[in-house]
């Protein structure tokens, strides 16, 4: 193994995994809907405006330069699909690993991002405790998504 893994912040890597969960989420939620999206509008048929302004001049590659950028709008859209899948390939099953306690105080601390005391009225603690909690919470997320250190 080599000696920088041991100095990376697995701590904090588990965090921005943790908070990048709802964009993976809905980037595999929409992405087929977004490439439909360009397809449609590759394929539609321009109108002409009929405006009092003279037009410009006229490019006979206009078409092609369109259908070249749909092209690697496409292609962006499915590298971000592809990384997103492997993200949740990894992180998933982690994710389901913890507790249903665990979850709760993660999501309240990194997604819904509620004050603590929504945390300290739902289980009945106090304000230290429920950081407490947190952190045992991350820790072992961070154990499960990065092995031991």
């Amino acid at each position: 193994m080599n000696i920088i893994w041991q100095y990376l912040d697995k701590k904090g890597a588990a965090i921005n995994a943790l908070k990048d969960y709802n964009s993976m989420a809905y980037i595999i939620e929409h992405t087929d809907e977004e490439i439909a999206n360009i397809h449609d509008d590759l394929t539609a048929i321009g109108s002409p405006e009929f405006t009092d302004m003279p037009g410009g001049i006229h490019n006979p590659q206009s078409r092609e330069i369109k259908m070249a950028a749909a092209i690697d709008e496409i292609d962006v859209l499915r590298e971000r699909y592809r990384q997103a899948k492997e993200y949740m390939e990894w992180f998933q099953p982690a994710w389901d690993t913890l507790s249903d306690d665990e979850r709760y105080v993660l999501e309240q601390f990194y997604w819904v991002e509620e004050d603590v005391y929504t945390i300290c009225e739902h289980f009945n603690i106090e304000r230290s405790s429920a950081y407490n909690k947190k952190n045992r919470a991350v820790q072992h997320l961070t154990l499960l998504l990065y092995g031991k250190a």
